[in-house]
């Protein structure tokens, strides 16, 4: 009897992992979805449609350098004013590590690169994801810009 516990308590640890596995690994895929569509906007030169990778919240933050800016309106309006409308320029990101840290919250590391007209820029960036109603949502944004 006693093997029998052990077999079904290790087959249950098995199938716990490995449910734990898939998960955590659907939750890359939607997060780097998220991603991929910031990109797509954003090289289609529209910031309302980059924005919705960010969570409608006034709790959002986005920082880089010394400002922070809080509330995803007063993100919104930054973007517009630091970089205008129309041609946003090609943004990429490359070197993509998502840390998926529980059912509803992961963490991303990557790097980001704007080329605009003779312009080139880029750094790194850490991004909180949480799982909203609306889906895997930033709510937190810290940028930095490679000098």
């Amino acid at each position: 009897m006693t093997r029998i516990r052990l077999a079904v308590a290790w087959l249950s640890l098995v199938a716990i992992t490995c449910s734990t596995v898939w998960a955590a690994e659907d939750i890359k895929k939607e997060v780097t979805k998220v991603l991929d569509e910031q990109v797509a906007a954003w090289n289609r030169g529209s910031i309302d449609e980059f924005m919705r990778g960010y969570e409608v919240s006034e709790s959002t933050v986005f920082t880089s350098g010394a400002r922070v800016v809080r509330g995803w309106k007063n993100m919104l309006d930054r973007y517009r004013s630091t970089y205008g409308s129309g041609d946003l320029g090609k943004l990429q990101f490359s070197e993509i590590e998502v840390t998926v840290t529980s059912k509803d919250a992961a963490l991303v590391l990557g790097r980001w690169q704007l080329q605009r007209a003779e312009q080139k820029s880029g750094g790194v960036f850490t991004l909180l994801f949480r799982k909203t109603r609306a889906g895997w949502r930033i709510v937190h944004d810290h940028t930095s810009t490679s000098q």
